[in-house]
């Protein structure tokens, strides 16, 4: 069987787990070729990720030339799938001019992604995320490539559904994945009642070679880390006030924040307004050893998310044997459980999240332990990345 991944922009380090579920196809026997719009704009600083983007075609590299010759070339050969990919086309990009020029651009590059996989003799075309990857995978279909599904993870898809034609979507897939419950259940929200068994949950996995040795929850002060990008949604300004709460009782807590993003300037400069320039360190992103680097040497991850799908990090951390702090949104409570695993608090409050930290605290050592081993437990249960992957082949194979 030979599939065709279409993606947006790839590799990228938020989305190392598009990487571990291609390569985990590819030991179920899967044949991938790996389709990407754009490059990575920031330098990979996985060598993994830099192995990916070897692998990777293109398709804007083959600029506007040659994917308005792909596009003619479609349409010489099937007029009549040509002119109703067009329509269809037009339709998604609503009213707006600009909207309706994104979308024709996004046939063209439908029609090079149809060219490469009747070229490559794919069968099966899956995107992730339900947005333009998910369009340009619904275009080449359109135009005559093969069938497709997609995985929407959360939280853009469900922000904006219609603007991004998500029913339109659903309705022409073979199938799409949810990578939670709560996440098939907002696909359920755009789709016939007819077509729900049509709707599937895979999850994004791990692999566990790479947590095989959990190193034992560190004692002495408390020491957290949080990882993600610096954007509005992930929460940060939530946790840095109430880290400032925290080091009033426990003044030598201190807080790792791995990633970069567009709030970098403002995470710093609350840093410094909010005196604790002693008790957190902003990282970079770090490849994946240097995540797990920094898991073992904390006591606990925090994921402070207003919105997230299934985040990746806290599989990793339960995985390596951390307890997690967390907010009760989308897919997290579904892994992390109170008192067992870890602590969840509602999103945006930040005594409840500094509360939660402050009994993280005086929690003791074998408590800790129990809590995290309870975790990497559940996670290896539910988010092996092969037998994620050998669902999902089905779900190729069969719809």
């Amino acid at each position: 069987m030979t599939i065709a991944y279409v993606l947006n922009t790839y590799p990228l380090p938020s989305h190392s787990f598009i990487r571990r579920e291609v390569q985990a196809l590819e030991r179920q026997g899967v044949s991938v070729l790996r389709l990407a719009m754009r490059r990575a704009t920031a330098p990979l600083v996985d060598a993994r990720d830099r192995a990916e983007a070897e692998r990777t075609e293109y398709v804007l590299d083959r600029g506007a030339l040659g994917l308005g010759a792909a596009l003619l070339r479609r349409f010489l050969a099937a007029p009549g799938r040509g002119f109703a990919a067009l329509r269809l086309a037009l339709r998604c990009g609503g009213a707006s001019p600009a909207g309706r020029l994104r979308h024709l651009i996004y046939l063209g590059e439908a029609a090079h992604v149809a060219e490469c996989c009747r070229a490559a003799g794919v069968t099966h075309l899956h995107a992730h995320f339900g947005t333009n990857s998910a369009t340009v995978a619904m275009l080449a279909e359109a135009l005559g490539g093969p069938g497709y599904s997609f995985t929407v993870h959360g939280p853009e898809e469900f922000d904006a559904p219609a603007a991004l034609s998500l029913p339109e979507k659903l309705a022409r897939a073979r199938f799409a994945v949810g990578v939670s419950q709560f996440g098939r259940s907002q696909l359920c929200r755009w789709t016939a009642f007819a077509g729900w068994d049509r709707l599937r949950v895979v999850h994004c996995g791990i692999e566990p070679a790479a947590f095989a040795d959990p190193v034992p929850v560190p004692g002495g002060p408390l020491r957290l880390v949080a990882v993600g990008r610096f954007v509005e949604q992930k929460g940060q300004m939530i946790l840095l006030q109430a880290m400032a709460r925290l080091v009033r009782t426990h003044p030598q807590a201190h807080l790792d924040l791995v990633g970069d993003g567009e709030m970098r300037g403002d995470l710093e400069r609350a840093i410094s307004g909010l005196g604790l320039g002693g008790n957190v360190t902003l990282t970079g992103w770090l490849d994946q050893e240097g995540v797990r680097a920094a898991l073992d040497a904390a006591q606990a991850l925090v994921m402070p998310s207003f919105a997230e799908g299934l985040p990746m990090v806290v599989m990793e951390a339960m995985a390596a044997a951390r307890p997690v702090v967390a907010t009760y949104v989308a897919g997290t409570p579904e892994l992390v459980r109170p008192g067992k695993t870890g602590w969840l608090v509602p999103a945006g409050d930040v005594a409840a999240l500094a509360d939660a930290l402050a009994e993280l605290a005086e929690t003791g050592q074998e408590r800790l332990d129990q809590m995290g081993l309870s975790g990497r437990a559940r996670v290896l249960e539910r988010h092996d990345i092969d037998s994620e992957a050998a669902k999902l082949a089905g779900y190729f194979e069969n719809g």
